[in-house]
């Protein structure tokens, strides 16, 4: 599919869609519980229906509902389930732990750049307490036997907080007390804590040590709290946020906590940075236009936030340095070949080297065709782009939108823009 985005959002207000990142862990907390849970979600997408059928296929009954999800807890473990995490990675690296630590004799299908997508060092740690794995982690189906025991565990925490997570999300299953040690530097950390707040909301909170490096936990199991909400996401709004900093009229994103654990509520510092005009009242953030600036940033700690923040900077005078940027290569795509690549066809000036993007921005783009490379983070960039373009910029595989936001087309059009859609 083609998005062609003729005139970029003219302004308004949009509510928050519910935060991927929460729904995923509310829902494996809320599958493994002692009795029955409503999770409030009322929008979902690929990746957190990818955690909900992965789920299913190991013995609980979750079903969608007017308003998100009835999640009937897993009895009995179906074992050698085929386990389909289409292209999340949440959903792959939270599940492979926990369904080594409830036994399940799973085996995991992974589509797109899944597969190629890193697991060591989790894969080696798992193996070490009772996991058995194969040799190679791109094997598709990737399967997984024997039964992960409790004890410590050890791991990096620079290559994927989702490492991490995971395995603080099957500390309840394994039967026994758990701790998790980080060495190297932690890298988007906001996200572990959005772990251990999902989980506290079902009783199972782990302890934390005061510098952050040791989990424990396992010996308190899931406890339903019978209903929660799936809070507003950060992440998705950011684009939202962006497209107000740079467009004409101000956005405004209603449903978002400013106190959420989620760090991608950087993005309203950042925007500030660059000399934007945000305030935020209640639960409504409302970026408005300003004359904007180049900055230097460090984004190792809200990489997902990259894409967005290049578009700003294409907007923003002068040179804007964006580091910390290595783990992008290893996402959906290459994303910050990805950002390189979309924003020079367009006109700009852009520079990825192995940490950082340096963009000079300021200047009118030209319009064109641009390619999402199959990453949705990648089709927000490019209609943050058509802003500041003198002619229509059309993104092809726009369909990967769907992994995050289904309904971005929908609410491109309720700011007052102008998108059509066409087949390839």
């Amino acid at each position: 599919m083609i998005f062609t985005f003729t005139k970029s959002p003219t302004g308004g207000a949009i509510p928050a869609i519910p935060s991927k990142s929460a729904a995923h862990r509310l829902l494996i907390c809320a599958a493994f519980a002692d009795a029955p849970c409503t999770i409030i979600c009322p929008v979902t997408s690929e990746d957190i229906d990818a955690t909900a059928r992965v789920l299913n296929a190991l013995g609980a009954n979750i079903t969608r509902t007017g308003d998100g999800f009835s999640v009937i807890p897993v009895g009995t473990v179906q074992r050698g389930a085929i386990l389909d995490c289409g292209e999340s990675g949440s959903t792959l690296r939270f599940m492979l732990p926990v369904a080594a630590a409830i036994g399940a004799q799973a085996r995991f299908v992974r589509h797109g750049r899944l597969a190629q997508r890193p697991l060591s060092p989790l894969y080696e740690e798992m193996a070490r307490h009772g996991a058995i794995l194969p040799d190679d982690a791109a094997i598709d189906p990737l399967t997984v036997g024997g039964r992960m025991t409790a004890g410590e565990y050890t791991i990096a925490a620079n290559v994927s907080s989702q490492f991490v997570s995971g395995l603080l999300l099957a500390m309840p299953l394994t039967g026994g007390k758990c701790a998790v040690n980080l060495t190297d530097r932690i890298e988007s950390e906001d996200y572990i804590r959005i772990t251990a707040s999902a989980m506290a909301r079902f009783g199972a909170a782990p302890a934390v040590s005061a510098d952050g490096r040791r989990y424990e936990g396992g010996i308190l199991p899931y406890r339903s709290p019978e209903n929660c909400t799936v809070e507003g996401d950060w992440s998705n709004a950011a684009l939202w946020l962006a497209a107000g900093a740079i467009g004409k009229e101000p956005v405004t994103v209603t449903g978002l906590d400013p106190d959420s654990p989620q760090g991608d509520r950087r993005i309203a510092d950042v925007l500030r940075a660059f000399g934007a005009a945000v305030t935020v009242e209640g639960d409504r953030v409302t970026a408005a236009p300003a004359p904007l600036s180049g900055i230097t940033l460090d984004m190792s700690q809200i990489p997902d936030l990259t894409p967005v923040i290049s578009a700003v900077a294409a907007a923003a005078k002068g040179e804007t340095v964006i580091a910390g940027i290595a783990r992008l290569r290893i996402k959906e795509s290459d994303r910050a070949a990805a950002i390189e690549e979309m924003l020079t066809s367009l006109g700009a000036d852009a520079r990825a080297e192995e940490d950082r993007i340096v963009i000079r921005g300021g200047h009118p783009l030209h319009g064109g065709t641009v390619s999402s490379v199959r990453d949705h983070r990648m089709v927000m960039c490019a209609s943050l782009l058509a802003n500041l373009a003198d002619g229509d910029v059309s993104v092809t595989e726009a369909e990967a939108i769907r992994k995050s936001y289904p309904g971005f087309a929908e609410d491109f059009r309720k700011l007052g823009g102008i998108l059509t859609e066409s087949e390839a």
